[in-house]
């Protein structure tokens, strides 16, 4: 098995929790927050999904999903553009609220056909490709698309854990 299929099977199984989080629940469970300071379902869901579509394009050299396929707009959060939802306080979180689980799941499907478009076309050595030199050792490729996966396997298992608490 070679390291790209490794990530896709990861990021497919992102998705299928991404989906188990979210199907079959009303706006107010997704948009519920357990305590005060709490992350919502909604934000969660969203924001793991930023992430990945922020950090994959940059990688990748593609334009975001959320601007390029219109879904900033179809959210209509009163948020600035290139919001990830990374810092949010509890008062940006409550910002982000959803009408329907539909929108989260079109919105994480779309970003994970990108990312997997992408992934499919690597090879070793791309994973080799440094693309971020702030850190040290300089972030690879790879490394990156596996802190992406870490960031939203952390989430989603949070969505499941909400969702058991309604």
């Amino acid at each position: 098995m070679h390291a790209k299929d490794i990530l896709i099977d990861a990021y497919s199984r992102i998705q299928e929790e991404v989906h188990a989080a979210v199907e079959g629940l009303a706006p107010d469970e997704l948009n519920a927050r357990p305590a005060e300071a709490a992350n919502s379902i909604s934000w969660l869901i969203w924001h793991l999904t930023r992430i990945q579509d922020d950090h994959v394009a940059d990688a990748a050299g593609l334009d975001q999903v959320w601007l390029a396929q219109g879904w900033e707009k179809r959210f209509g959060l009163d948020l600035r553009r290139g919001d990830t939802g990374y810092g949010h306080t509890p008062a940006k979180v409550a910002k982000v609220q959803v009408e329907s689980g539909d929108l989260l799941i079109g919105y994480y499907d779309a970003v994970h056909e990108q990312s997997l478009e992408f992934v499919r076309g690597l090879t070793a050595k791309d994973l080799e490709r440094v693309v971020d030199e702030r850190w040290t050792p300089a972030v690879t490729l790879g490394v990156r698309l596996v802190s992406v996966l870490a960031d939203d396997l952390q989430h989603v298992g949070q969505a499941a854990y909400v969702r058991g608490l309604l």
